[in-house]
């Protein structure tokens, strides 16, 4: 299943090499090294690196001080990934794997493998304190893995130096919880040229266990927040995760979900609500005991449907870390969601609003006539999402709200027009169009004629 490469070429020697293209992977999932991604590294070893194919050279081994230093940085990471490291290397153990926690350098700062081999592993590198970046070791799977920022295998003469082409590795990148690059999650073993059906098995092990780190590391750092772990129903894509507060806006975002709702760092800051991604009824957040909520959403276009596993926040008032609820809270759970009972999630009523809550909504528009008013303030005070809200809105005042909100500031512009002599200018101001154009524009459309004409025939 993974690239195997029929012809290896020296340092001066023209031209990528030949890679053969990986065979389908029969779950649809491509889960080894594709081609191209091999020959990339190639030509970044010999036209960028200069690495020397046929050094003998073994890797480096920093020292124990060395490694200290490296190690310091990533410590909140080791502490949350040494469960999955731990589980990940009893799946492998019994090929001969070492497990590998790399740090953004390639440097090996934490592993796990069998210390009765622990000489002959350093001799081959992948031990702890092992450098493998792609600029000193050529392609590997650590140091390609850094630079590609997805999974990547490497077997045996794929390998871009020829002193490596025993080893087969598998790495999977790990990113924190605002999307950027923490490290690498790689297992290693000394192995033979030639296809291994087990490697696809060991890389997808990996990209688990690592997925599995990421969501320790999102599920610590909002911990204050509500965290939605989410799947396509169908599984046409792959598990994410979003941090939201209290008002429903859109705290954080894993790297996948980056990606698929096309969150970045400007968007979040700026505020997006969870309304524009998902139809949901506000009870959801407000419910206590601080139990996973399962349900199943769709999509605010009205879209695929998604099962969605919601956490409430852990309290401020206890953050210890070794409180037994902060354990469990940051316990993974996205392997869970093509498995649990998804229920639907809560509807509000196809009648529209209640005659209590259309008379308080209506109420506050022509009490806040003057102010900005947001589709978002307005569902949230009905405790419906924006896509619910705004269709309950219109099957109960028969326009939407954005309408209503117009012919309401222009009703108000014709008394003000009948009872005062204010310009124009100070009119608009005071009933919240953005200026006389703006509230001519639809004072002319509402009412088929300017306001000026409005003001004169009143006389």
């Amino acid at each position: 299943m993974s690239s195997e490469v029929v012809k290896r070429f020296g340092p001066d020697t023209e031209g990528p090499p030949y890679v053969k293209p990986p065979e389908p992977d029969p779950t649809g999932r491509r889960l080894s090294s594709a081609a191209e991604e091999v020959s990339d590294s190639w030509r970044r070893c010999m036209a960028d690196y200069r690495v020397d194919s046929r050094s003998p050279a073994a890797p480096n081994i920093i020292t124990q001080d060395e490694l200290s230093v490296s190690s310091e940085p990533l410590a909140g990471i080791i502490v949350h990934a040494r469960e999955e490291i731990d589980r990940l290397y009893a799946i492998v153990r019994q090929q001969g794997y070492v497990v590998l926690l790399c740090n953004n350098d390639g440097i090996a700062i934490h592993h796990r493998g069998d210390e009765a081999r622990a000489e002959e592993f350093k001799r081959w590198g992948i031990w702890l304190g092992g450098v493998w970046s792609e600029q000193i070791e050529g392609t590997n799977g650590i140091g390609t893995c850094i630079v590609e920022q997805r999974p990547v295998l490497v077997h045996c003469g794929q390998h871009y130096r020829s002193r490596h082409c025993k080893l087969s590795c598998a790495g999977a990148p790990i990113f924190d919880a605002l999307g950027k690059l923490a490290g690498v999650l790689d297992i290693s073993t000394i192995s033979f040229e030639g296809a291994d059906r087990t490697q696809p098995l060991a890389l997808a092990a990996t990209i688990a266990s690592a997925r599995a780190v990421e969501e320790r590391l999102f599920r610590e750092f909002f911990r204050h927040a509500w965290i939605i772990a989410t799947l396509p129903a169908d599984e046409s894509g792959p598990a994410l995760l979003l941090a939201v507060d209290d008002d429903q806006r859109i705290a954080g975002a894993d790297r996948v979900a980056r990606v698929a709702f096309s969150l970045n760092d400007k968007r979040l800051v700026d505020g997006v609500h969870l309304s524009t991604i998902f139809d949901y009824c506000l009870s959801i957040f407000r419910r206590g005991g601080g139990q996973d909520i399962p349900l199943c959403l769709s999509r605010a276009d009205g879209g695929a449907r998604w099962h969605v596993l919601i956490t409430p926040p852990l309290a401020r008032s206890r953050v210890s870390r070794i409180w037994p609820e902060a354990v469990v809270h940051s316990q993974p759970r996205m392997s869970l969601l093509g498995d649990l009972p998804m229920p639907e999630a809560p509807r509000f009523s196809r009648g529209g609003l209640s005659p209590a809550l259309k008379h308080r909504i209506c109420e506050y528009i022509d009490s806040h006539l003057d102010e900005k008013i947001s589709l978002r303030d307005l569902s949230s005070m009905a405790g419906l999402s924006a896509h619910h809200f705004a269709r309950a809105f219109r099957e109960s005042v028969g326009i939407p709200p954005h309408g209503y909100l117009l012919q309401r500031r222009v009703e108000h512009v014709e008394q003000m027009l009948r009872g005062t002599r204010l310009p124009l200018a100070q009119i608009a101001q005071a009933v919240g169009f953005a200026d006389q154009s703006h509230l001519a524009r639809h004072f002319r459309r509402l009412t088929g004629m300017p306001p000026s004409h409005a003001r004169c025939k009143e006389r």
